[in-house]
Formats: structure tokens, C-alpha cells, sequence
């Protein structure tokens, strides 16, 4: 259904207003994006929901992202479904073999190391049990075949087990929300809609576009939209519970058409106090236990300790960069080129670029055939799509990533604007 039109007359105070709950929705931000490239910057387009199935009261976008700022569910219980089809090249099973290379036992890692096990979840189709109660308590397990993994926090205690191989790896958690908080992958609605209501802008629309019903539950329909020209993103739709304000549902669709590069939904889903013993954990009979200090990491320091903070309410997760920023950690002076949806995150590796052609040898000729070749002011490069995220690295080292398309990369490093 098409929403109501937007009503352009906003007085002074009325801003201020927006901008306030604006910076509330802000508080609750988790990463997204395969590479941490910023998602989105918010302007707010306020719109009136159209009646539809099931009957819910009329509300406005901004008084529907603030429904979401102010969502406090502290416990719940239930199954996500999420898949994602960034439209990555076949490797056969390379991938997978990079993803979790970090993590072999012959590389002296452990199976059920959570910052190697849950990047399985940038591709593919997955179910998961999620479990919280409260800021100390939860539970995620990624279910496979005839397999389990699970990541549970109870207090002080991170637990990660891969009932595959029998191998847990134990961390603690946190004492600080401030560390790490930027490390853990996303894997419910409100990870994904958090993000993309992670900061404030005039670069997108926001409307509510009716009403749906997500896992036996009353729902509005918030769509967000680029306003700029050049993102690969083409709408993201987030399912708002009418009761919670919690997202139940996350849609992002490419400006390209097609499936969805991300949807992720409970197809089950409770709100009451989950069982106590949920979160007990105690290694199993046999099974080798790998210690966060004996692995060489620390959760403490940003290696996934802070699993579950995107279940209750907590600080601005601040990790990408306005435009023209320098973060203070990065390779050779990360910086940002643009704003909103259309921003690039730009750096030098101080290389040679990627090997190609006959000069890079059989590596060379692997290469060439997973990216494309393109010259420009700044000499010659090659482009790496997938349907959301694409990357430009030339041959002098210079590294150009967003999700944008490869002309506007081009553009990037031709004019560094």
C-alpha cells in the first residue's frame, strides 16, 4: 500500500522534536554491513500508515521510530530466520574455507570461537533460537544439520559451543559496554533495523506503509529510502511490533531488483521470561575447551565478549565515520568520502594493488575473473561487486569501498569527492 502523503510543513519546534527522537532511535546501533561501511543517514518524512490487515491506529514515522527508541524488551524467546544473498562469485567452498580458516584446529584455533563461527551468517539461510533476560543472560544457537552452535552469556561467563566437533571456547564478558560493543554480528530484526536507524540526515525518506503480521503479531510497516542517487541499497523494510516497538522483520532489497540481500524475521517469538536454566552451560563430557587467553584474544578487547547487547538498551554504536573523519585506528588514514547511504570509506594499503593479468601468475588470472577492470583520471583498478557492497582497489593500493555502484567508486577515486 502507498503511504499517506508527507506533510512538508514543519515548524521550528517540531524539528527540534524529531531530533530528539532521532537521537534516541541512535542509541541502539549494531553493525550491519559485511565490510562496516555505514549504512544510511535518517531524514525523517513523516507519514501516516494506511489501514490495512491487520486494523491498527495510525501512526507517523517519526512517531514510529520513536516507538522504537523507546522499546525496552528486556526477554524474549523465540526462532529467526534470516537469509543473505549478497550475489558473491562461486568459489566451491572457498569462502567458507577463508571464513572459517581463523577458527582450525590446525591453525591452532578452535571450532567454537564465536568470531569466526557467526560469519557463517553473511551467506545462505540459516535458523536460529535466541533466548535474553535482562542485560547478563542470553543464548543464540544457529542450528544445522544434526548440529548445533550456541553462544551463551550467563554474568561473567561467554560460552561458545560447536556440538559438531565438541569444542567450547570460553571468554568473559565486559565489564565496560563502551569495548568491543562493535564486534558482534547481527542476527535479529532490530540488529539489522538499528543500524539503519543509526543516525540523522536529510539523505532518506521514512514512511509507514501499512500493517503486517510477523510470527502471530500486530505490526506497521516502516520503509526506509535512499534519496541519493548511486547506492546499490533500494529500500529496507522493517515490521515494528504495534505492542513492543521491537522490529520483528528486516527487509533490505538492492536498487537492482530482485530477492533481498538481507531478510531476517521471527517465525516464532515470545515476550515472557525464558526458563533459568536456558543459560547454564557446562562443557560437555570430553569436549576440548579452548581459554579466550590461551587463544591469544581477549573479549574484553573486541573479539565478541559483547554478544547479546543488541537484545536490551545500551550506548550509540558510533563505528562508522562521518564524512571527512579520520578514525583513530585504521589502515594509513581511513577516511570517508560522501554522507549517508552514499559515503565511501577510503584508504591506502600502501601495496601494489590486486596481481592480475599474466604479471600475477595463475593468482592473477584467478583474480581477473572475480572482479572487474577499470581505468579512470586515477589510472587502473579492479572493481569486486556483491549485489549490496562493492569495492574498488587500485593498482598503486588505494582501496575504495561502499555500497555504491562501481561508477560512483570510479568517481570517488577520480575526483576524492
Amino acid at each position: 500500500m502507498a503511504p499517506y502523503a508527507s506533510d512538508d510543513s514543519t515548524t521550528a519546534g517540531e524539528v527540534d522534536e524529531q531530533r530528539s527522537g532521532r537521537r534516541k532511535a541512535a542509541r541502539y546501533i549494531v553493525p550491519v554491513t559485511v565490510v562496516g561501511v555505514a549504512a544510511a543517514t535518517i531524514g525523517l518524512v513523516p507519514a501516516l500508515a494506511d489501514s490495512g490487515d491487520p486494523d491498527l491506529p495510525k501512526i507517523t514515522a517519526q512517531q514510529l521510530i520513536e516507538k522504537i527508541a523507546k522499546s525496552d524488551v528486556q526477554q524474549l524467546s523465540g526462532t529467526v530466520k534470516i537469509s543473505t544473498d549478497l550475489g558473491l562469485p562461486d568459489l566451491g567452498g572457498l569462502e567458507s574455507s577463508l571464513m572459517s580458516g581463523a577458527a582450525s584446529p590446525d591453525r591452532g584455533g578452535s571450532s567454537a570461537d564465536p568470531t569466526a563461527k557467526l560469519t557463517e551468517l553473511a551467506s545462505g539461510t540459516h535458523t536460529l533460537r535466541v533466548a535474553a533476560d535482562g542485560p547478563d543472560k542470553q543464548k543464540l544457537s544457529l542450528l544445522e544439520n544434526a548440529a548445533e552452535y550456541s553462544i551463551v552469556h550467563n554474568g561473567k561467563d561467554v560460552w561458545g559451543y560447536d556440538s559438531k566437533s565438541n569444542e567450547v571456547y570460553h571468554g568473559t564478558a565486559s565489564d565496560s559496554p563502551e569495548r568491543g560493543k562493535d564486534q558482534q554480528p547481527p542476527a535479529t530484526p532490530k540488529d539489522f533495523a538499528e543500524e539503519a536507524l543509526k543516525a540523522t540526515g536529510d539523505t532518506t525518506s521514512v514512511t509507514v506503509d501499512g500493517t503486517a503480521q510477523v510470527a502471530g503479531r500486530d505490526a506497521y510497516k516502516l520503509v526506509i529510502k535512499p534519496r541519493q542517487s548511486g547506492s546499490t541499497v533500494g529500500a529496507v523494510t522493517v515490521a515494528v511490533d504495534a505492542k513492543t516497538g521491537m522490529p520483528l522483520k528486516f527487509t533490505l532489497t538492492p536498487a537492482s531488483g530482485g530477492a533481498a540481500v538481507v531478510d531476517a524475521g521471527f517465525t516464532k517469538v515470545s515476550f515472557g521470561k525464558p526458563a533459568p536454566s536456558t543459560f547454564d552451560f557446562t562443557p560437555p563430557k570430553g569436549a576440548k575447551v579452548t581459554e579466550e587467553k590461551d587463544a591469544g584474544k581477549d573479549f574484553r578487547k573486541g573479539s565478541g565478549k559483547e554478544f547479546g547487547k543488541g537484545f536490551e538498551k545500551g550506548g550509540p554504536r558510533e563505528h562508522a565515520p562521518k564524512a571527512g573523519e579520520h578514525p583513530g585506528k585504521g589502515p594509513d588514514g581511513m577516511k570517508t568520502i560522501g554522507e549517508g547511504w552514499s559515503s565511501i570509506a577510503t584508504f591506502d594499503t600502501g601495496g601494489e594493488g590486486v596481481p592480475s593479468g599474466k604479471a600475477g601468475g595463475e593468482f592473477g588470472g584467478f583474480m581477473d575473473s572475480l572482479g572487474d577492470k577499470v581505468t579512470g583520471k586515477f589510472g587502473s583498478g579492479t572493481v569486486f561487486s556483491t549485489r549490496l557492497v562493492n569495492a574498488l582497489i587500485t593498482d598503486d593500493g588505494k582501496v575504495y569501498v561502499g555500497m555504491v555502484t562501481k561508477d560512483a567508486l570510479v568517481k570517488a577515486a577520480d575526483t576524492g569527492k
